[in-house]
Parts: structure tokens; C-alpha cells; sequence
């Protein structure tokens, strides 16, 4: 029973990336072929989208970093961690390199973006490590994005394909889902947004987290974020002091404690079709639920650690 849940949650987001993730940190660099299957049972297009032409490969080498190695956007959506250490460029950029990072993404919409120094392959199995700071009866699921650099120019800005998890095509699940965010008036207050299905709400405010929640980085009195909506159905806030967010099946960051390895057979086109890539360079997580966890306040992914399985094993317990 959480006596005091916004103190346990905030002192979770401090721990468990030295504890929960010690075991990631100490496994061999080369991939041990883990136990871990993926069933696809998720609903996807009967049309195949097929083979995406495939970019300059990048070939592991033995000075390779298993981790992401660099930051190219963060942009989250407001939160109560935002504004904050856990919630500012520095966070996000403390996440490069180690699995030791935290930073969180804020409310639906709000992303991440990371590159890898090599072309991640995909191969039999998961390919990819998402780690975020879930505990048991409490996940808050991102969606994972993947990008090959078809163009070679080094950066993100070829197309993103959604890996699909088991939630994909479920009841509340929503592709091309749109929240715009309001800045408040006072600074500090409940932030306005309004969706582009005709919903509208606040990111509420806790007196535990007093700064601004609307992020400090922006000039603008309102901002868009746009992705896939997850559904909320794993949510039970009839407990106040008992918020229940339970995990999905597969397929998300944030979804299990220990982190939750992603394969990138997966991917999907923006029709939901399923896609072959041989590989990618880069990964986006993004916070994929809109709601307000009462005492805990807004549902908000956050990300600790990514990496290529093929050099870093995924931990025994996962």
C-alpha cells in the first residue's frame, strides 16, 4: 500500500537506475542469445508494406558503443518532473553512453531522440534495449520509434516507423493522435490542452512538484506533439493512495522493471503495415498515454538506458 506515492515515485526515479539496472551495466558485451521471444499476436495491416531501401550500413567494429551515443532532440510534453533535473536537456543527455541515466519525457506526446556510432541489425529476436524506471504494478508504457539513415547524412530526418507492441490495434489504441498544450496563466498552474479528436483537459499540478510544468525551453504559448495514443485501460486510480498502472504484454519502454527488450521485425509503416528493415541508427521513445494519475499526477514515460543487444546482453531476469 503507498502511503505516500509522489515521494515513493520521485525517490524510484532516483534508485532504481543505480540498482535496478546494476545488472545491465556488468553483463558480457556480446549477445548471450537470451530466452526472450516476442510472439506477433499484435494487429497489424493484412498488406505488407515491405523491404524499406536500406541506407550505408555502418558495421559494428570493436570499438562500438552498445549504448546510444548521442543526443539529437528532447522535447517533452509538460510534467511535473519537467523544469527539473529529471526533466531538462542535461537529463536527456545523461542517458548517452551508460544505463545509468534518467530523464523524463512529461506527458503524452513528449519524445526523445537518440543516435547509435554504428547500423543496429535486425536480427532473430529482439535487437534493441529500452529501460525506463517501471516498478511491479506500476509502468508508464512508451512508444519506441526506429529510423534507418537512408540518406547518410548522419541525422534524424528520414522516416519513422512505430514498433508495434501488443497494444497495437486494441481498443483505444490510436495512430496520428495530436495533443497541443497551452501555456498557463499563472506560470505554475494546470496546463491547458486540447486533442485533435475534440478532447481537452490540464497536466495537473501536485503540491509535491511546485515549479512550471509547461517546459522553460519554450518561447511559444502553445506547442503540438504527435503520435500514437496507447489505451489507459491498464490504469485504476480508484485508490488514491494505491494508483495502479499495469504493464502491457510487450513492445514498450517504461512497460517492466529491468527494462524491455524491442524487436525491429516489428516496425510498421503509418498505415500499420508491417515493414522490413534491415537495420536502424536511430530510436525515439515517446510518452505513449494521456492521463492523470491523481496523487501521481500526469502518466509520463521515463527513459534510462537504450541499447543494441547484439553487443550488450539483455539482463537473465528479463
Amino acid at each position: 500500500m503507498r502511503q505516500h506515492p509522489i515521494i515513493i515515485r520521485s525517490w524510484l526515479c532516483i534508485l532504481l537506475p543505480a540498482i535496478g539496472l546494476f545488472c545491465a551495466c556488468t553483463k558480457t558485451k556480446w549477445k548471450t542469445s537470451p530466452p526472450v521471444t516476442i510472439t506477433d499476436t499484435v494487429t497489424v495491416s493484412d498488406t505488407a508494406g515491405g523491404a524499406v531501401p536500406m541506407g550505408p550500413i555502418r558495421p559494428y567494429t570493436a570499438s562500438s558503443n552498445p549504448y546510444v551515443t548521442q543526443l539529437f532532440v528532447y522535447d517533452p510534453a509538460p510534467g511535473q518532473f519537467i523544469n527539473t533535473s529529471l526533466g531538462d536537456y542535461a537529463a536527456a543527455q545523461g542517458v548517452v553512453g551508460n544505463a545509468n541515466g534518467l530523464v523524463s519525457l512529461g506527458a503524452f506526446g513528449g519524445y526523445v531522440v537518440f543516435g547509435f556510432d554504428h547500423t543496429v541489425l535486425d536480427s532473430a529476436g529482439p535487437d534493441l534495449m529500452v529501460v525506463g524506471n517501471a516498478t511491479t504494478g506500476f509502468a508508464e508504457a512508451g512508444v519506441v520509434w526506429v529510423m534507418q539513415d537512408q540518406n547518410g547524412n548522419g541525422k534524424p530526418d528520414d522516416t519513422w516507423y512505430e514498433l508495434a507492441g501488443s497494444a497495437t490495434g486494441q481498443p483505444g489504441y490510436m495512430r496520428n493522435y495530436s495533443v497541443t498544450y497551452s501555456r498557463p496563466n499563472p506560470p505554475n498552474g494546470n496546463v491547458p490542452w486540447k486533442d485533435n479528436k475534440g478532447n481537452s483537459g490540464y497536466v495537473l499540478t501536485t503540491i509535491y512538484h511546485t515549479q512550471d510544468y509547461y517546459p522553460d525551453s519554450l518561447s511559444a504559448n502553445s506547442y503540438t506533439l504527435s503520435g500514437t495514443l496507447l489505451p489507459s485501460s491498464n490504469i485504476d486510480t480508484t485508490d488514491p493512495a494505491n494508483v495502479v498502472s499495469n504493464p502491457f504484454a510487450y513492445g514498450y519502454c517504461d512497460n517492466t522493471p529491468g527494462g524491455n527488450p524491442v524487436d525491429i521485425a516489428m516496425a510498421v509503416d503509418s498505415l500499420g503495415r508491417s515493414v522490413r528493415l534491415k537495420g536502424i541508427d536511430f530510436v525515439k521513445i515517446q510518452t505513449g498515454v494521456e492521463a492523470n494519475l491523481g496523487l501521481l499526477g500526469e502518466f509520463s514515460t521515463e527513459v534510462s538506458a537504450v541499447w543494441d543487444v547484439h553487443l550488450l546482453a539483455i539482463p537473465a531476469s528479463q
